[in-house]
């Protein structure tokens, strides 16, 4: 398991354990909240690929990027977080 993938469950699971789903939405920055300073360039990097990768939603607001996760992708989600922390999301 690389580094990248559990950076990328880690941000999904701290979304999906705020419910921050389709209009409930959070600062892009405050994803970088509770990992080591060393990585978070990392951390930006790999947010961008999920906004790519559509698990992420955007939504531009006078106060900065805002993320949420993408109910469609809800299942993938799910289980990207159980098959690398083995927690399960409801």
């Amino acid at each position: 398991m690389g580094k990248e993938e559990l950076i990328k469950a880690k941000i999904l699971f701290k979304l999906a354990r705020r419910r921050n789903w389709g209009n409930s939405h959070t600062a892009f920055d405050n994803l970088k909240k509770g990992f080591k300073p060393k990585d978070r360039s990392l951390i930006k990097e790999v947010a961008e690929k999920l906004i790519k990768e559509n698990f992420l939603f955007k939504k531009p607001t006078g106060y900065g990027l805002h993320v949420s996760l993408n109910h469609k992708k809800a299942r993938e989600t799910k289980q990207i977080i159980s098959d690398f922390l083995g927690v399960k999301v409801d």
